[in-house]
């Protein structure tokens, strides 16, 4: 194609079209027609049209249909809720008008818009502006190609990519790839994000780097990237942008056409668009009287066109508007955003507090860490597009004045603690434990955006509020990043003028209203959804804040004596790890522990990575040394006692907190698939039980003096909950006779009298028992029981024999699944399984596998939950000096005053167990002592 001096400029359609859908109200003709999204993308293709007064111009949609994505990954976008029909009515005479205008508009089957425009921007000779809010375009950016969005005003170029992703053009793709897609359900590598991603890239260059080094990455992260590495290429395929489309190479068809006044004043009547309609008729007037061409009138009509909408503050149409809700319309761009500075102000807002039915709240503050975080200001908003900021604590030289924090708080108090005010927050757990700091008990929490978004969708990668606003509202907030700056000199919001720390704010809390707005109906429609958010994740937001408020007492001393003794152990295993290799080499470098393993040692290779080289994983080192071999042994050994000090008895105790000599942990309640509770800072639950080392660390965690801990334990309730979903006769009668349950499988799959059972029989009957339920195959009992294949084929056979409801359950789940795509917990919990129909052999498997654990795990996990609240709330009635401090895998521990272990203990079983009624008794187990592990 040939160059230009002035830019080619490519217009993604398909992008154009939903963020004007979104951005705009529900605007309608008086025949009750949709023309929101119609408006906004024509406004944008004027704004782009006057800017920059282009010959050549292209804008282009997807097709209708599937593409090729979708044949080489057939779960492509199937997260994507369908076309709602007031914007699907509107894209064909959308299409009309647009080609009536003049432009040229190409829709290729079998591909996307963004393939087309990769094409065409990669065969032009000349400057390309490609307009688009689609991050996966910024692969496309070089020197002579650069992208535009005319909602946010951004533009990037190479720097500009590098400045936003924190990586080149180049390295678009690979990034793409790490973090995956939720949006178009592209798998990337769980928990991996953005930080991560770009923290990769900048050490191993590009996504095959990545790759090849997967085994030095450590981590619950670097577990994830090689559980992803098969998918990982099928992902980079699905993220690049195709380039060598089949198109027209004649680039006078990329030229504006003359429009058609008569096609487009039949638009423009029926869709009453009126301005455009007056704007046509003065430009067919005036082309009249000087008797010049359409060409002319065209361009005379673009430029009487009304501003781009994005900076539009009245409504767009007089007609449009009547028909519209009676608060007031909001365009991108038209937002009232108010700094209350005097008491008269913030009078007036709390009268609006009290009279409207909800309105959201957001505080901003010094710390992401909420126990320290001092109060430096709070947004409110009631109405979609109208927030306010109060700020009380900006003390930067030159800050006005502001209204007194104290007095900014009692005024607020009643408001905030009256149950009867609704409040809708995102993330409100920590805006909880800030107005705790201050003596405010935060009530009436009737919405938490980030958990209403869970509980749609639990295999989405985030649920943050910059995340959401552009997943659902197709919003590009204002980053913290952007007011702040970045790195050691990024400022503290008091630190932050005004002027930009105000808009923020105000629009943190306007966001979170309209994003509750957009996912609250979707959650009220489902009766199952409804019942897991607002009888299990709503109520255990304050539970959650007050255990991690109380935190956990620990035994420095202990600590720091077991690091010391670690130190000698690691560097002895070091040392044997160099006489059993010959050599002294790096533990620690997957590199070099292959050069001894497979080329000095000569030791076989179980397993390689997508590279080709020997893989060192974890799991392989396991295998090898069942098989005897000594070296992947020790360096089990010395991954697991490394591990324990550099995140435990090292870290520990620098995670105290120095005004309540406590240690606390952060619960986050959107962190797993199965609605699990994770942790972090400490993560609690990686602690291992099993090992003599991890128990000693458990031995760390102490009872204040006077106190006791005191740990209550479901008893096998996964397995529990597998009885009670199978209905399996014999799994229920054995549990309601209070069996021992794996003592009764090795008589049942052995045919050995109940009292003749040995040790070695109810270990085996143990690993099948919770092997089954984890999906585990014959090969994997045979490895874990260290028996040949045939006889764990034959273990697993007679096991389905004697319990056929599991049988049954099991390939009744697996078909669900396959039709639904999701499985669900005894409460209505939704666990998506995307992979369930995979053609990839290993990853329908592994979606087989979850299938199957899911419903248990997860039901489990919802059991403890109303556990929590359940506890929680009797302690809460009782005002009991009695502290429930952690919560780890199927257990809750609790810091009880010595008096009162004996009746607590009477009252803990029961509201434990009562909270639900399965067709098998609930078991829960007590122990107590001065430390957990005492009390374990």
């Amino acid at each position: 194609m040939t160059s230009l001096t002035k830019p080619l400029i490519l217009v993604d359609g398909s992008s154009y079209l939903f963020r004007a859908y979104h951005a705009l109200p529900p605007l309608t003709n008086s025949k009750g027609e949709a023309t929101g999204a119609m408006h906004g993308v024509l406004n944008m293709l004027d704004r782009l049209r006057k800017d920059y007064q282009p010959d050549y111009m292209v804008v282009v949609f997807d097709a209708a249909g599937k593409t090729f994505r979708d044949d080489i990954f057939p779960e492509y976008k199937a997260n994507r809720p369908p076309m709602p029909d007031e914007l699907r009515h509107q894209i064909q005479p959308l299409l009309e008008i647009i080609r009536a205008q003049g432009y040229p508009l190409l829709q290729i089957p079998d591909v996307e818009a963004d393939d087309v425009i990769g094409t065409l921007a990669t065969r032009f000779q000349g400057d390309v502006l490609i307009s688009t809010s689609d991050k996966d375009m910024a692969q496309l950016v070089t020197e002579r190609v650069h992208l535009i969005n005319t909602m946010s005003e951004t533009y990037l170029d190479i720097e500009g990519v590098k400045e936003k992703f924190g990586v080149l053009p180049s390295q678009i793709r690979d990034y793409l790839s790490l973090v995956g897609d939720s949006v178009d359900n592209v798998p990337g590598v769980d928990k991996v994000g953005p930080k991560t991603a770009v923290k990769w890239l900048a050490e191993y260059g590009s996504l095959q780097g990545v790759m090849d080094n997967a085994d030095k990455i450590g981590g619950k992260v670097g577990e994830n990237l090689r559980a992803a590495l098969a998918h990982l290429p099928l992902t980079y395929q699905l993220v690049s942008i195709k380039c060598d489309v089949e198109l027209d190479d004649s680039f006078d068809a990329l030229r504006i056409q003359a429009d058609d006044p008569a096609t487009l004043r039949e638009f423009y009547t029926r869709y009453e668009f009126r301005t455009r309609l007056n704007a046509l008729n003065k430009a067919e007037t005036k082309a009249a009287k000087k008797s010049t061409n359409l060409a002319d009138a065209s361009t005379t009509q673009t430029q009487n066109t009304p501003a781009p909408f994005a900076l539009i503050l009245e409504p767009l149409d007089q007609n449009a508007a009547e028909s519209l809700p009676s608060q007031p319309p909001i365009t991108v761009g038209e937002v009232q955003y108010t700094t209350i500075l005097t008491q008269e102000e913030l009078d007036s807002l709390l009268k609006e507090l009290q009279q409207a039915p909800l309105f959201a709240f957001d505080t901003e503050t010094t710390s992401l860490n909420a126990l320290d975080a001092e109060l430096v200001g709070v947004s409110v908003s009631t109405t979609a597009g109208i927030a306010a900021y109060i700020p009380v604590a900006h003390d930067y030289l030159g800050a006005p004045e502001q209204l007194n924090r104290d007095l900014v708080l009692a005024a607020f108090k009643p408001i905030l603690e009256n149950s009867q005010y609704l409040k809708v927050g995102q993330n409100l757990k920590y805006d909880f434990t800030v107005l705790q700091n201050y003596g405010i008990t935060l009530n009436g929490i009737a919405h938490d955006t980030m958990l209403e978004s869970y509980v749609l969708d639990a295999t989405a990668n985030r649920h943050d509020m910059d995340t959401l606003a552009e997943k659902v509202l197709d919003y590009k907030t204002i980053r913290f990043e952007d007011i702040a700056g970045k790195g050691k000199k990024q400022l503290t919001f008091n630190q932050i003028d005004l002027s930009q720390a105000a808009p923020y704010a105000a629009e943190d809390a306007d966001i979170t209203l309209r994003l509750h707005q957009q996912l609250w109906p979707k959650i009220a429609l489902e009766p199952t959804f409804k019942q897991v958010y607002q009888t299990i994740e709503m109520p255990l937001i304050p539970v959650l804040a007050r255990m991690e408020r109380r935190g956990v007492k620990i035994d420095t001393l202990l600590l720091s004596t077991q690091s010391q003794e670690l130190t000698k152990r690691i560097a002895a295993i070091t040392e044997q790890a160099f006489r059993v290799a010959g050599q002294e080499f790096n533990l620690s470098s997957p590199k070099q522990l292959q050069e001894i393993l497979f080329e000095k040692l000569q030791i076989p290779v179980v397993r390689k990575t997508p590279t080709g080289q020997p893989s060192t994983a974890e799991d392989v080192l396991e295998e090898l040394a069942e098989q005897g071999y000594e070296l992947p042994r020790v360096i089990l050994e010395h991954r697991t006692l490394s591990k324990l000090k550099s995140t435990y008895t090292d870290k520990l105790p620098a995670q105290i907190n120095p005004r309540t000599g406590r240690v606390h942990t952060s619960y986050h309640q959107t962190g797993t698939v199965t609605g699990r509770l994770s942790s972090s800072d400490p993560n609690l639950q990686n602690i291992p039980i099993r090992s003599a080392e991890g128990r000693r660390i458990r031995q760390a965690f102490i009872a204040e003096a006077g106190f006791k801990l005191v740990a209550a334990d479901y008893s096998q309730i996964e397995l529990r909950i597998m009885a009670h979903l199978s209905d399996d006769e014999g799994l229920l009668s054995a549990f309601r006779a209070g069996a021992d349950i794996h003592k009764a499988t090795a008589s049942e799959v052995f045919h050995t009298p109940l009292d003749q059972v040995t040790q070695e029989q109810r270990r085996a009957a143990k690993a099948i028992n919770f092997g089954l339920i984890y999906g585990m195959s014959a090969f994997g009992l045979a490895r874990q029981l260290g028996i040949e294949r045939r006889e764990a084929q034959q273990y697993v056979e007679l096991y389905f024999a004697r319990y056929p409801g599991v049988k049954q359950y099991m390939d009744s789940t697996r078909e669900r699944a396959k039709t639904l795509g999701y499985v669900e917990t005894l409460f209505g919990r939704r666990l998506p399984v995307p992979e369930i129909n995979a053609r990839n052999a290993a990853q329908r498997q592994y979606a087989e596998r979850t299938a199957i654990n899911a419903p248990m795990q997860g039901t489990a996990a919802d059991i403890m939950k109303k556990a929590m609240i359940a506890v929680d709330t009797y302690l809460q009635s009782t005002q009991s000096p009695i502290r429930m401090i952690m919560q780890v895998h199927d257990e809750l521990v609790f810091e009880v005053p010595d008096h009162l272990i004996s009746s607590f203990k009477q009252v803990l079983a029961p509201l434990m167990t009562e909270v639900v009624a399965l067709k098998v008794p609930l078991l829960v187990e007590m122990g107590e002592g001065m430390h957990w592990d005492e009390a374990h």
